[in-house]
This record gives structure tokens, C-alpha cells and sequence, in this order.
């Protein structure tokens, strides 16, 4: 679905920037988390599946959202190669941000290991007890979290390359304020 307005609404641009925060700070926490054995560990994983379940229910709210009130349409003159990639990294990215907690979450419910979030919160199990299935899982979700990185860096790199070099309103759609494109003499 798209809309004939220039730019996402509020709330489509709100729940974008905290789930960019969210999931960036996801990043740096998982890279952490796979990088120590210090007493740091415990405070690392239990945010790690905090955050997790954050994502999930913004990612789900995103998804409605977006359904709900669609997009701006891309640029006329986009070429079609760079509509259809804009259109299956959106894919990729809310496939991502569904899948992964979902995967942590049967991961951690595979190794038979208690989900507690938010310091008390017991979320129940999704799997029934299985290392070969937790050895799985957790290959996934790590083999993942790299794919999702990269689709990460790739949505940036399209975001400032249509800020900088095409100047052509993409990024204007779901920056966090109106920003006004300034015209160079010439153009």
C-alpha cells in the first residue's frame, strides 16, 4: 500500500528511530555478549533478551502500521533494479526483526533455559527441550544476526545515498524532522 504523501507519518517515523536505536545498541550487546566470559556476561544476556522482546513487539506494531498507512511512493525516476531493491531489503528487514527474537526465544526455550526479561518477566517456552535443536537454533541466530548486519549497513548506505547523491526525497520521508532539500544553482 502507498500513499500519496511525501512522508511516513509520525508514528511511522517515531517507531523507526527507536527501533534503529534498539536494534543497533541489539548489535553492540550481542558482540559484547559472544566476546566475554566475565561476570559481564549475566547483565549482557539478560538485556540482550529484553531488547530481543522490545524488538519483537515493535517490529510487530511496525508491521501493522506500515499495512495500516503504507508508504510514500519512491521516486518516478527511480530505476526499477533500485525500486525492486528497496522493496525486498524492506522484506529482509522486517523479516529480520521478527525472526531473530523469535529464534532467540526458541533457542533459549530448546537449551530448557528460562526466559526472564524486563528483571522478572517470565516468558514460557516455545520448543520443547532438544540440544540437537538448540544447536540449531543457535547457529541460526548467530549466522543470522550477520545477514541482518549486513541488510543493516546496506538500508544506511541506500539512506545516505539518497540523502547526499540523489537528493531525491527518499530520506526526507522517514527522516526524524522535516528537512528541506536546498537547491544548488545549476540544478
Amino acid at each position: 500500500m502507498t500513499t500519496a504523501s511525501q512522508r511516513f507519518n509520525p508514528l511511522q517515523r517515531a517507531l523507526h528511530w527507536l527501533m534503529a536505536i534498539c536494534i543497533l545498541a541489539m548489535f553492540f550487546i550481542g558482540v559484547g555478549m559472544v566476546s566475554t566470559i566475565t561476570p559481564k556476561f549475566l547483565p549482557l544476556i539478560s538485556t540482550h533478551r529484553s531488547l530481543g522482546i522490545i524488538i519483537l513487539a515493535l517490529a510487530l506494531i511496525r508491521l501493522v502500521v506500515r499495512l495500516r498507512y503504507g508508504a510514500p511512493a519512491l521516486p518516478a525516476d527511480l530505476p526499477e533494479p533500485m525500486k525492486l531493491a528497496a522493496e525486498l531489503s524492506h522484506y529482509a528487514l522486517y523479516a529480520l526483526m521478527i525472526a531473530m527474537p523469535i529464534i532467540g526465544w526458541a533457542m533459549m526455550s530448546a537449551a530448557d533455559y528460562p526466559i526472564v526479561v524486563f528483571g522478572g518477566v517470565r516468558l514460557p517456552p516455545i520448543l520443547p527441550q532438544s540440544d540437537s535443536l538448540h544447536a540449531l537454533l543457535w547457529s541460526a541466530h548467530y549466522y543470522l544476526a550477520f545477514a541482518f548486519f549486513a541488510v543493516v549497513l546496506l538500508h544506511i548506505a541506500a539512506a545516505l545515498f539518497h540523502a547526499l547523491v540523489r537528493r531525491d526525497g527518499v530520506f526526507e520521508a522517514m527522516a526524524p524532522i522535516a528537512v528541506h532539500q536546498k537547491t544548488i544553482a545549476g540544478e
